[in-house]
């Protein structure tokens, strides 16, 4: 037989002091921290442990005995429920606080380096719908919230169009509404909502992998150009054109119609073909003068006003008079290297991604840069003293790594190159200190400049200045 497990304790009246990793809150309950998403500092809290180990537990809110002075009110119905945005009860200026720390302390505590000081978080200019991008999934299994489940009431009709509940992938949250794009966004989707429940379209079955409606991307562009992406889980031809045509009769402006039929097990569709239905297969964006195209699998800032802000950072760290040669790594779609260009006498980009280095030589087509080379192909594999000694010693690299950060591989081989400087771009404070780390025998620290890209939430891009410490005046062979 086996055993009860004991059950777990309600922690009553525990105060809140502060904010954690993953955007929590945290609190102490004698020698025990517990963790708490959705507190603020300054709550005093009834919790409800929900995992317990013996130095730290996870709890939820069961009563807030007296809110913080700090807290907001949420501007969206689904806080506490939807996976994102779990800062909004927290003032904004605070928010740009927590993410300084979080910036200090990994670097402070995983890089142990000497560092300048640290300039405060760059806020964004719009915290509510700054996102270009934005993808909806479309379930016939609704997850209903505590709230429904004690109603009461029986739901009969699960079909939803929103957003993966965390640790739930089967269980979509379905959305009324999203305040983090355009309101194009909300429309559109439910509009494919509400013509699949009238005309009988299948939502799709997350377990049993099957279904029509699978996945709906929108991307609004920062010139006011639209495109959507249509996924189907299934090929039914006349199904599929009729939901089309509808969408292109009800939303004109949109300037490009797509959609993919998937099959596979995942919604991922970098390995599927798109094919286009109407208006163009990109859309534009803009920035400080150049023009840069955004097709269905192009990476792209998701943020882009504060994208501007983050590439002008980085740019500005480079220090580009017009006589380096500049290798950007993980270049993406080209969007740095384009950006410095001008101010660089030869950029030569290196990406994993082969869609996207093709976006990359586009757009430096489109905009007349002709000082630009882009490389496809794994950066550890690229990036070798071969690559250098063929095309030359950089001047300045910079890096925009994954959240995973550089490969060991890469490291030694920037290590061996000896750029004058490298400004390192990341989305990930902890990996970029732990390289850091494996670059202070040879770099210093000068600059760092955190850059908030998304609003509400416990993410922050940070930018690092890193120079030689003894600038070579000889050329070491590779």
């Amino acid at each position: 037989m086996a055993r009860k497990r004991k059950p777990l304790p309600l922690i009553p009246e525990l105060e809140i002091t502060g904010v954690a990793a993953e955007g929590n809150a945290i609190g102490r309950h004698g020698e025990m921290v517990v963790f708490v998403p959705f507190a603020a500092p300054g709550d005093i809290v009834d919790v409800q442990i929900k995992k317990k180990r013996s130095s730290y537990a996870v709890g939820e809110i069961e009563r807030i005995v007296k809110p913080a002075g700090m807290r907001c009110v949420p501007a969206c119905s689904h806080f506490g429920i939807c996976g994102g945005c779990r800062w909004q009860h927290l003032p904004y200026s605070f928010q740009l606080e927590c993410k300084h720390r979080q910036v200090y302390d990994a670097l402070t505590r995983i890089a142990k380096v000497e560092l300048p000081e640290i300039a405060p978080t760059l806020g964004s200019e719009k915290i509510w719908e700054y996102r270009n991008k934005m993808e909806y999934t479309f379930s016939n299994r609704m997850w209903l919230t505590r709230e429904q489940l004690d109603s009461g009431e029986e739901f009969t009709d699960r079909d939803a169009a929103g957003f993966h509940i965390p640790g739930a992938f089967d269980k979509v949250l379905d959305i009324e509404k999203c305040h983090l794009q355009e309101p194009l966004g909300d429309r559109l989707r439910l509009f494919v909502k509400n013509y699949g429940k009238k005309n009988n379209l299948e939502f799709y079955d997350l377990k049993a992998q099957k279904g029509l409606l699978r996945n709906l991307m929108i991307r609004i562009a920062s010139t006011g150009q639209s495109m959507a992406v249509m996924q189907f889980g299934q090929n039914e031809p006349a199904l599929i054109k009729g939901l089309l045509e509808a969408i292109a009769l009800e939303f004109p402006e949109l300037t490009s119609l797509m959609y993919v039929i998937n099959t596979k097990a995942n919604d991922t569709i970098a390995d599927q073909d798109i094919l286009l239905f109407k208006g163009t297969p990109f859309i534009e964006e803009e920035m400080d003068g150049l023009r840069f195209r955004v097709g269905p699998k192009s990476f792209y800032q998701t943020n882009s006003r504060q994208a501007l802000v983050l590439y002008r950072t980085a740019a500005s760290m480079a220090r580009l008079s017009g006589s380096e040669l500049v290798y950007d790594l993980y270049t993406g779609t080209g969007t740095i290297a384009n950006f410095v260009a001008k101010d660089a006498r030869h950029v030569i980009g290196i990406e994993y991604v082969e869609d996207a280095i093709a976006d990359a030589r586009v757009n430096s087509q489109i905009n007349g840069i002709d000082n630009t080379e882009f490389f496809a192909g794994d950066m550890k594999d690229v990036l070798n003293d071969g690559f250098i000694a063929e095309h030359g010693r950089p001047d300045v690299m910079i890096v925009d790594p994954p959240r995973a950060g550089m490969h060991n591989d890469v490291v030694d081989t920037i290590l061996r190159a000896r750029p004058g400087v490298i400004v390192y771009v990341s989305c990930n404070p902890a990996t970029q200190a732990r390289d850091i780390a494996l670059l202070d025998s040879l770099y210093r620290v000068e600059a760092v400049q955190p850059v908030d890209m998304f609003p509400h939430t416990a993410h922050v891009e940070n930018v690092v200045r890193l120079a030689l410490r003894q600038p070579c005046c000889e050329s070491t062979e590779l």
